[in-house]
C-alpha cells in the first residue's frame, strides 16, 4: 500500500507572512494536492517574547486570502513542549544525548581562542563521558546544564538525498555534539521540529535551501529516536536584484503578502507569480489555472538556481516586480467576472464609492462596466484610481488630459453644451448613435472629430486614454454624460 503524503508549513508568528514563507506554503500545498496527501499548518510559537496573537491571525488570514487550505491544524508548537522535553530525556536514557554542565563563559573562551587561531570551533566533548557520580554531584550543586546530542563515534558522512539538490554529504568530523535543550529547559528548534514531524507523520519536508545545512543534524535526531526519516526537498532561495536574500528586516512590507492584497493583486495571480520563482514546466509556461497548476506541479521542477524577485522600491512606474504586475494584469483581463468582482467591490468599499445597487438593480451594468475597463488595468486599485468616474461623480481629471485635450481648445467651452444637447436628444443611446452625433457635430463645426472625442473622454472619464469612447458613453449612460458635459464648462473659468 502506497504511503500517504503528509507535508507541513511551520511559520514562526514573529511578524507578517512574507512572500518567501508564502512560496514555501504554496509548494507544500501544491504537493499535497497533487498527491492526494495532507497539508498541516503548524505555528512554531515557542519564542514567547517575539510571537504574537496578531502575527498568528495575520499569517492565517494571508494564507486564506491566497487560497491555501490545510487538512490539519493550525497546531501550536508551544502545546507540545512536554513532548519535546520527553524526547530529550528519552535520548539521554538511550545514550544518544547527555547533560552538558560547561559554563557558557568557558565555551565562549574556547570559541574565541579558536577564532584567534583561525580554526573552526567545535565543542570538545568535555561532558560527553561524565560518570553517573560526576553528573549526580553537579546536579546536587545546582549547576545548570544544557542537553547535547551525542554524535556517533564513527568516521564517514551523513548523506542527504535531496529531491532538488541530489546527494549532499556532511562528514561526521565536521559536526559537534550540538545542543538540543538550553540551560533554561527550552528545547531548541532542531529537536522540537523533528519531534513534531515524527508525531504528525510528516513524509516530505519541503523548505528553503537555507535549511539544507541543518538537515544532517535533524537526520541524526530521527535516527536517535528510531523514527522514519522523511524525504527532503529544498527550494532555491528568492533574492533581490542585488542578490541579497529577501527578508522582512531588509525589504519591509514590500515582501509582505498583505501588501500585495492592499495594492490590488488578485490572490491567484500572486500564487502564480510566486510559483514561477524557481519552478517551471518543460514548456516554461507562465499562466495556470488552479487545476492546471496542481496537475503540472512536481518537486523535480524546482530549480537549483536562486530566483530574482525584481523589487523596485523607488521606481516611479513599478512598485514591485514588473513580472508580478504583468501576471496580475493577465488574470484581471481573463478571469471570469464573478471571480474578479469581489475584489473590485472591496476597493470601491474602501474608497467609499460602493453602491449597494451594484448588487441588485445595477448588477448587470456593474459587471458590464468592469468588463469594459479591465482590459487596460493592471491592479484592482486601478478601478478606483483610474476608473473612479465610472462609479462616482467625484473624480479628478488627469492634468495631462485636461491641458492637452480640454484647455488647449477654448472653444470647447461653447461646444460641450451643444454636444450635450445633441446627445440628450438621441433616440437610442448606443455606441453607433453617439458616434454619429459627435461626428456630425464636428463636421458642422468644421473641426477635427478628435477635438470633440478627446475632450469628451477627458471630462466624462478624467482619463487621457481608455476603452473606445462610444462604448464608454453607452456604459455611463445618457444622463451622466450630458450632465458632465454641461459641468465641464466650469473648467475654463
Amino acid at each position: 500500500m502506497k504511503q500517504e503524503v503528509i507535508v507541513r508549513f511551520p511559520p514562526s508568528p514573529t511578524g507578517y507572512l512574507h512572500i518567501g514563507g508564502a512560496r514555501t506554503a504554496i509548494f507544500n500545498w501544491l504537493f499535497a494536492q497533487k498527491t492526494g496527501g495532507k497539508f498541516i499548518l503548524r505555528i512554531e510559537d515557542t519564542d514567547a517574547e517575539r510571537s504574537s496573537a496578531e502575527s498568528i491571525q495575520g499569517i492565517i488570514a494571508s494564507l486564506k486570502w491566497l487560497g491555501i487550505t490545510w487538512d490539519q491544524g493550525p497546531y501550536f508548537q508551544s502545546d507540545f513542549i512536554h513532548e519535546h522535553i520527553a524526547a530529550a530525556r528519552k535520548l539521554i536514557d538511550s545514550g544518544h544525548a547527555y547533560k552538558c554542565f560547561c559554563p557558557q563563559e568557558e565555551i565562549e573562551k574556547k570559541r574565541q581562542a579558536a577564532v584567534e587561531k583561525k580554526i573552526t570551533f567545535q565543542y570538545d566533548g568535555t561532558c560527553r563521558n561524565l560518570t553517573p557520580e560526576e553528573i549526580a554531584a553537579r546536579e546536587a550543586d545546582g549547576t545548570p546544564y544544557s542537553i547535547r546530542l551525542k554524535l556517533p563515534a564513527t568516521e564517514g558522512s551523513i548523506v542527504v538525498n535531496d529531491i532538488v539538490y541530489g546527494t549532499v554529504e556532511k562528514k561526521y568530523e565536521d559536526l559537534e555534539d550540538f545542543i538540543i535543550v538550553r540551560t533554561n529547559g527550552q528545547p531548541l528548534y532542531l529537536l522540537s521540529n523533528a519531534v513534531d514531524d515524527i508525531r504528525d507523520g510528516v513524509t516530505h519536508i519541503i523548505r528553503g535551501q537555507d535549511g539544507l545545512g541543518n538537515t544532517p543534524k535533524q537526520i541524526l535526531i530521527y535516527r536517535a529516536l528510531e523514527a522514519p526519516i522523511p524525504e527532503f526537498a529544498h527550494m532555491s532561495l528568492t533574492l533581490d536584484p542585488q542578490k541579497a536574500k529577501i527578508s522582512k528586516r531588509t525589504h519591509g512590507e514590500l515582501v509582505a503578502v498583505h501588501f500585495y492584497k492592499e495594492h490590488g493583486f488578485l490572490p491567484w495571480a500572486l500564487v502564480n507569480f510566486l510559483v514561477r520563482l524557481g519552478w517551471s514546466t518543460s514548456d516554461s509556461r507562465d499562466f495556470f489555472s488552479k487545476k492546471e497548476l496542481i496537475e503540472a506541479f512536481s518537486l523535480e521542477g524546482i530549480s537549483r538556481a536562486n530566483s530574482i524577485f525584481d523589487i523596485r522600491k523607488n521606481d516611479p512606474k513599478y512598485f514591485t516586480d514588473p513580472k508580478a504586475i504583468s501576471i496580475n494584469a493577465h488574470y484581471l483581463r481573463t478571469l471570469p467576472l464573478e471571480e474578479i468582482e469581489p475584489y473590485v467591490r472591496e476597493q470601491l468599499e474602501q474608497a467609499g464609492i460602493w453602491n449597494p445597487e451594484f448588487e441588485t438593480a445595477k448588477r448587470v451594468w456593474y459587471l458590464d462596466t468592469i468588463d469594459l475597463i479591465r482590459s487596460r488595468y493592471h491592479l484592482t486599485t486601478d478601478f478606483v484610481t483610474r476608473g473612479r468616474a465610472y462609479f462616482s461623480e467625484d473624480y479628478p481629471i488627469e492634468p495631462k488630459a485636461l491641458k492637452k485635450n480640454v484647455l488647449k481648445h477654448e472653444k470647447l467651452q461653447e461646444w460641450f453644451p451643444i454636444l450635450a444637447e445633441r446627445l440628450d436628444t438621441v433616440k437610442v443611446f448606443t455606441a453607433e448613435e453617439t458616434e454619429k452625433t459627435i461626428r456630425a457635430l464636428a463636421e458642422e463645426l468644421g473641426i477635427k472629430v478628435g477635438i470633440l472625442t478627446n475632450g469628451t473622454r477627458a471630462v466624462v472619464t478624467g482619463q487621457l486614454a481608455g476603452p473606445g469612447l462610444f462604448d464608454i458613453l453607452t456604459v455611463l449612460g445618457r444622463d451622466r454624460v450630458v450632465r458632465r458635459l454641461h459641468k465641464a464648462t466650469a473648467l475654463f473659468e
